[in-house]
């Protein structure tokens, strides 16, 4: 989830392009934070082909939810076929334009490729990707060809600084992730 180039940090990933709606190009927008309703403020948002794709400006022309999904209408798509180009494109916003955040608050792409360290000092990794769950976001931490999936829930993340997420963990979940 995280951006290539000098500006990756002025940028923050907050979807993804789902499929058209209907024939006057509107598009389907899944949200990484579940709250669809975020989508509803965003003025100008940009897309690129993949994570690190190159980010191409849109103005946002209207916006209103359905569902689990956001429905947007863009600045020069007003076709269905211009709408399927779109498909699988990350949607991305510009950090300056996000809610501020309240203590303990943090955005997916603040913790992708920070160093995951226990509050023990025990290094796990670098964090490879976040992703949602019914239950709870978890965190995937990759080393060495080891992959742990840590539940962001119950208070497991106790810090996050410049380079490193701080995880507070139960006795027993690294071995979990590491049996078969």
């Amino acid at each position: 989830m995280t951006a290539a180039g000098k500006d990756a940090g002025e940028y923050v990933l907050i979807g993804k392009v789902a499929k058209p709606h209907g024939i006057k190009g509107e598009i389907k927008v899944y949200p990484y934070s579940g709250q669809q309703d975020n989508f509803l403020g965003y003025k100008k948002i940009f897309l690129a082909a993949g994570e690190d794709g190159v980010r191409i400006p849109y103005t946002v022309e209207s916006s209103r939810v359905q569902g689990k999904l956001a429905l947007l209408r863009l600045s020069g798509v007003s076709t269905r076929n211009d709408a399927e180009g779109l498909i699988g494109s990350a949607v991305w916003l510009r950090r300056r334009d996000l809610p501020g955040l309240k203590k303990g608050e943090y955005y997916w792409s603040d913790l992708v490729g920070k160093r995951a360290v226990t509050d023990e000092g025990r290094e796990l990794g670098l964090v490879k990707s976040v992703m949602t769950t019914a239950a709870h976001d978890i965190l995937t931490v990759t080393d060495h060809g080891h992959e742990y999936l840590i539940p962001l829930a119950g208070g497991f993340l106790v810090r996050l600084d410049e380079n490193e997420v701080v995880l507070n963990l139960p006795p027993g979940l690294l071995e979990i992730n590491l049996n078969p």
